[in-house]
C-alpha cells in the first residue's frame, strides 16, 4: 500500500508538472497596422531662449535720426544689419555694453550702435567711428 501511494504521489507530481508545460507560450503582442501613410517629418528642436533682441526694434525697424539721416536695421543671431541713408550698409556684430538689460551694443571697425536707449527703450546712437560724430535716433 505504501509503495502504491508513493507511485501515486510521483503520478500526481508528474501530472501537475506535465499540466504546467501544456499551456503553451504566453500570446506573442499584436503587431502595429500597416498603412500607406508616409511618418509625420521630425521638426527641429527649438531654442529655449530665442537670441535678444532690444524690446522696441523689431527686424526692418526704421529710425529717424538728427540731422536728417534715417536707417533700418535687422537682427539676426548675433549681428544687425543696417541700412541707412548717410552711411549705406554696415553689418555689425554683438559687443560687450550696455547699462541695463534692454540696451545692446553692436560694433564694426567703422560704426558703433547702441540700441534700446531712452525711458521707453525706443531710441539709438550711432558712433560713426572714423569721425567722432553721434547720430542720435528715435524708433518711429
Amino acid at each position: 500500500m505504501v509503495r502504491w501511494l508513493r507511485l501515486l504521489g510521483f503520478g500526481m507530481a508528474a501530472g501537475a508538472a506535465l499540466w504546467g508545460c501544456a499551456a503553451g507560450p504566453p500570446p506573442a503582442p499584436a503587431a502595429p497596422p500597416v498603412t500607406d501613410a508616409a511618418p509625420a517629418p521630425i521638426s527641429p528642436p527649438r531654442p529655449a531662449n530665442p537670441p535678444s533682441r532690444p524690446a522696441a526694434a523689431a527686424p526692418g525697424a526704421h529710425y529717424s535720426c538728427d540731422q536728417g539721416t534715417d536707417f533700418t536695421v535687422r537682427f539676426a543671431d548675433d549681428s544687425a544689419f543696417i541700412d541707412s541713408t548717410k552711411g549705406g550698409s554696415e553689418v555689425v556684430l554683438r559687443d560687450a555694453g550696455g547699462l541695463t538689460p534692454q540696451q545692446s551694443v553692436y560694433s564694426n571697425a567703422h560704426l558703433r550702435a547702441e540700441f534700446g536707449l531712452g525711458p521707453a527703450g525706443r531710441e539709438a546712437n550711432l558712433h560713426y567711428l572714423p569721425q567722432p560724430q553721434v547720430a542720435h535716433c528715435v524708433l518711429r
